[in-house]
């Protein structure tokens, strides 16, 4: 009897979820046909709220909350700071700042819930409990800003990495006979990347009305990348002087894949005492534990 009625009880849950679950899939199927059609208003606020996606009406509301706690409790310019740091990670999203702040307060309100549950629940004390809370309060602080920093170094190494193979393009292009522009535009639809993507950004403001100078220091202030300030200088200087584009870029490409080179031999030097760290702290203590812990078993019990 008492199966019988705990399935009983779980068939008139399930019923009631599939009832409402229903009633709620119809009524979003309903204002999504009300959000086509042209010419439909609504005169009751209620029901134009209703409307709007639930997105928008729970998750939006609350974000603007946190973005107006995290504009208080973090310093003047800290906003302008992290929209150019957006920027340079390639990033353009015009929500992104307030995402990233609602995101910092959101870190910041887990302090305490990550400390009691450190103390409390898991009953840490001592140095360990110590240092598990100073792990967790500087997670919390700069962890935000770590990451967004990470993905810039990362956008400007795939920059460095790939300017000699789109210089490389643009000087074929060129000696081809395309203007400078046109090879851009070649090489941009030829070689997805972070790189390309600036390049038609450029294209696209010159398009749209500035002048070449203006939108390649706007594109170099943005990668903040000093191979490609240099490119940047040289296609200016060019200009200036009249000197032949194709050499020019024959020059930087060159330049570019020497310091490409010596990029990657730079890194294979700095390897070796990069890997004494863990190997110091890590392999050493355990192969000391293999290799002499046996004897230092077998004295014991001799003695």
């Amino acid at each position: 009897m008492l199966v019988l009625a705990l399935v009983l009880l779980g068939g008139a849950i399930a019923a009631g979820i599939w009832a409402v679950g229903s009633t709620v899939e119809e009524k979003a199927v309903v204002r999504a046909s009300l959000r086509q059609l042209d010419g439909y208003e609504v005169n009751n606020v209620r029901d134009a709220e209703l409307l709007k996606p639930v997105g928008e009406r729970t998750v939006q509301p609350l974000q603007e909350r946190l973005v107006e706690i995290g504009k208080r409790i973090t310093p003047d310019g800290y906003s302008d700071k992290v929209r150019q740091k957006m920027t340079s990670a390639g990033i353009q999203s015009p929500d992104a700042v307030d995402r990233f702040i609602a995101t910092r307060v959101v870190a910041l309100a887990m302090i305490p819930v990550l400390l009691v549950l450190l103390f409390g629940v898991l009953g840490l004390s001592g140095m360990l409990g110590l240092a598990a809370a100073g792990f967790v309060v500087l997670v919390a602080v700069l962890g935000p800003d770590a990451i967004l920093d990470r993905k810039i170094e990362d956008r400007q190494h795939q920059i460095q990495v790939k300017l000699p193979d789109v210089l490389d393009l643009l000087v074929i292009s060129v000696e081809a006979g395309l203007g400078f522009e046109q090879a851009l535009d070649r090489t941009v639809a030829a070689v997805p990347g972070a790189l390309t993507d600036e390049f038609a950004r450029m294209l696209g403001e010159v398009r749209a009305g500035a002048s070449r100078a203006e939108a390649m220091r706007a594109m170099e202030a943005r990668c903040d990348v000093p191979e490609l300030r240099s490119f940047v200088l040289a296609i200016l200087q060019a200009d200036t002087f009249g000197v032949s584009i194709g050499r020019v870029l024959r020059a930087q490409a060159d330049e570019m894949r020497i310091k490409r080179r010596q990029l990657a031999q730079e890194k294979a030097q700095k390897a070796p005492l990069k890997m004494l760290i863990p190997m110091v702290f890590c392999v050493f203590p355990a192969l000391f534990v293999v290799v002499i812990g046996p004897a230092i078993i077998n004295i014991r019990d001799a003695f």
